[in-house]
C-alpha cells in the first residue's frame, strides 16, 4: 500500500484516522501499532514477523543497555545489538549483491558459482532498521532513557506516515509525543494541507515526468540533447517524488498529533555541496553525521582523518541507498568534494548569492543524479558518454515521438517551482520585514489571509486533479521505496 493508491486515500486512512479519534487517549498508541502492521501487511504479512522480530530484539537490548550505564557491559551490549541490526540489514539487503560479485570472480577463474536463493529486500528496512540503531546509540549516550512500554516502542518502530521512506526519526525526539502529545483543529488542518501539498507534489508533477525519464535512461544511443533532458527531467522528478512523500509523511504525523522533522529545506538552491547536504534528505544526513561520521572521529584527529572521515560517510550513505556499484560510486562522488570543499573552507551558510557557485554546485549534483538513477554501470556510461561531449544537441527522431506538450510543460512547470520557491527561501533567510504601524499591520493580515484563502483554494483544485489523475494511472511508487 502507497499513500498514492486509491485503497489508502479512500479506504485505509478514513477508517484509521475515524478509530483513532473515536479511541480514548490512552489506546491511541496501540491502534497506531495495529494501523502501521495492517499498512505493511498490505504488502507481505509473512514479512510482519521480521519487522517484529526486529523491534523486539531493540526494545530488549535497549533496557540491558541502560541497566548496564555506564559499564564495559552496556558497552558489549549496544555492540552486540547494533551488529545483529547491521547483520539483518546486511543480509536482506545485500547478500544477492555479494553473492552476484563472488560468482563472477569465481567464473573469471573457471570455478564453479555459489547456489544462492534470491532474496527479497523487505520494503522500508533501511529507515527501520537506522532507527533502530539510533535508539540503541541514544541510549547507550545516555541522550534518551529507554522506554519500558513495549506498546509504544513497536508503534515508533512501525509509524506508519514514514515507515516505507521515512523520514528518519530519532526516539529521542518523538519519546515525549507518543506519551502526550497534542490534537486539535488547526493541527489536523496543518496536516491535511501539507498532505495534500505532497500528494501534487508527486502525482501531478513526479509522475507526469516519470516516463520522459524512462524513455530517457532506456535509450541506446542518447543524443546529447536527450541525456541532458533526462538528466534535468530526473533531478525535478527524484525532488519531488521524495520531497512530495515526505510532505505527506508529515501531513499525516500531524493528523495523528506527531510533528516530525524536515526533511526537505529548498536543496537546489545550494551553492556547495556541503549545503547541498544540510538541505536534502536531513534525517539521513544528520543521522549520518552523528551515528557515522562522529564516531569515526570527525574532524578531531587532524586533517587527513576528517578527509577520510567524510569520504567513507559518503561512501556507505551511498551504499544505504541499494547494493549496487551505481550507490557506491554517487557516495563517493559525493564524499570526495566534500573533502574538498572541506580543504578550501567552503561555508555551509552562504551569506550572498553566487550565481556561478550555484551554477556549479547544481552540474555537480545532476552530474551524481544521473548514476543514481542510471541501473548499472553500462547505462550511466552511455548517458555520461552522451552528455560530456557536447555534441548533438538536437532530440533523437526517437526521442521528439515519444515525448509529449504535456511533459515538457510539466517540467517547465516544476523548475519554475524550484526556482520561485528557493529565492522566497534564500530571500526570507537573509531578510527581515521591516516593523509595521498598527494600521498597515491590519491591511498586511488581511492581505495574507485573503492571499492564504487562494493559495489553498488553488491547492485544493490541484489535489482533486492529481486525484483525477491517479486514478487514470495504474501504479504509481515511490521512488525511495526501493532504497
Amino acid at each position: 500500500m502507497v499513500f498514492s493508491s486509491n485503497v489508502f486515500l479512500f479506504l485505509f486512512l478514513p477508517i484509521f484516522l475515524g478509530l483513532y479519534y473515536l479511541c480514548p487517549n490512552r489506546g491511541r498508541n496501540l491502534l497506531i501499532l495495529i494501523g502501521s502492521y495492517t499498512f505493511y501487511a498490505w504488502w507481505r504479512v509473512d514479512f510482519l514477523l521480521l519487522f517484529a522480530a526486529v523491534t523486539l530484539w531493540n526494545y530488549v537490548f535497549g533496557l540491558r543497555i541502560h541497566a548496564h550505564a555506564g559499564t564495559q557491559a552496556a558497552r558489549r551490549w549496544v555492540v552486540a545489538g547494533v551488529i545483529g541490526n547491521l547483520a539483518t540489514l546486511g543480509y536482506f539487503k545485500y547478500a544477492n549483491f555479494g553473492v552476484a560479485n563472488i560468482n563472477a570472480v569465481l567464473e573469471s577463474m573457471g570455478m564453479e558459482p555459489f547456489v544462492l536463493t534470491a532474496v527479497i529486500l523487505p520494503i522500508g528496512i533501511s529507515f527501520y532498521i537506522f532507527q533502530s540503531i539510533s535508539y540503541l546509540i541514544d541510549v547507550y549516550r545516555r541522550d534518551t532513557e529507554p522506554t519500558h512500554n513495549l506498546i509504544n516502542f513497536a508503534a515508533f518502530i512501525a509509524l506508519f506516515p514514514q515507515l516505507i521512506a521515512g523520514p528518519v526519526l530519532r526516539y529521542k525526539d518523538l519519546a515525549d509525543q507518543f506519551t502526550d502529545r497534542t490534537h486539535s483543529l488547526d493541527k489536523f488542518s496543518e496536516g491535511a494541507t501539507r498532505f495534500m501539498q505532497g500528494f501534487v507534489k508527486k502525482v501531478f508533477i513526479a509522475d507526469s515526468l516519470a516516463p520522459l525519464v524512462d524513455h530517457c535512461f532506456a535509450l541506446e544511443n542518447p543524443s546529447t540533447g536527450d541525456a541532458w533532458l533526462g538528466m534535468i527531467a530526473y533531478t525535478a522528478q527524484l525532488y519531488f517524488d521524495f520531497s512530495g512523500y515526505s510532505d505527506m509523511a508529515i501531513g499525516l504525523g500531524l493528523m495523528m498529533g506527531f510533528r516530525f522533522m524536515e526533511n526537505f529545506n529548498q536543496p537546489y538552491i545550494s551553492q556547495s555541496i556541503t549545503e547541498f547536504w544540510r538541505r536534502w534528505h536531513i534525517s539521513l544526513s544528520t543521522w549520518l553525521r552523528d551515528y557515522l561520521y562522529v564516531p569515526l572521529g570527525g574532524n578531531r584527529h587532524g586533517t587527513f582523518n576528517t578527509y577520510r572521515n567524510l569520504f567513507l560517510t559518503m561512501l556507505l550513505g551511498g551504499f544505504w541507498h541499494g547494493a549496487n556499484w551505481t550507490f557506491l560510486i554517487w557516495g563517493a562522488w559525493h564524499g570526495t568534494w566534500l573533502a574538498i570543499e572541506r580543504a578550501l573552507g567552503v561555508k555551509a551558510a552562504p551569506t550572498s548569492f553566487n550565481l556561478l557557485k550555484w551554477a556549479f554546485t547544481l552540474l555537480l549534483v545532476m552530474l551524481g543524479w544521473v548514476i543514481f538513477r542510471a541501473e548499472n554501470l553500462e547505462v550511466a556510461g552511455r548517458m555520461y558518454a552522451a552528455l560530456l561531449p557536447f555534441g548533438d544537441w538536437r532530440l533523437s527522431e526517437l526521442t521528439q515521438a515519444h515525448i509529449t506538450g504535456l511533459q515538457m510543460a510539466t517540467l517547465a512547470l516544476a523548475w519554475v517551482v524550484i526556482a520561485v520557491n528557493g529565492a522566497r527561501q534564500f530571500l526570507a533567510s537573509r531578510h527581515h520585514e521591516p516593523g509595521l504601524t498598527l494600521a498597515s499591520a491590519g491591511v498586511a493580515l488581511q492581505a495574507i489571509d485573503l492571499r492564504m484563502v487562494a493559495l489553498r483554494g488553488a491547492l485544493l483544485l490541484l489535489f482533486c486533479v492529481s486525484l483525477l489523475k491517479l486514478s487514470a494511472q495504474s501504479y504509481s511508487p515511490f521512488l525511495y521505496f526501493q532504497f
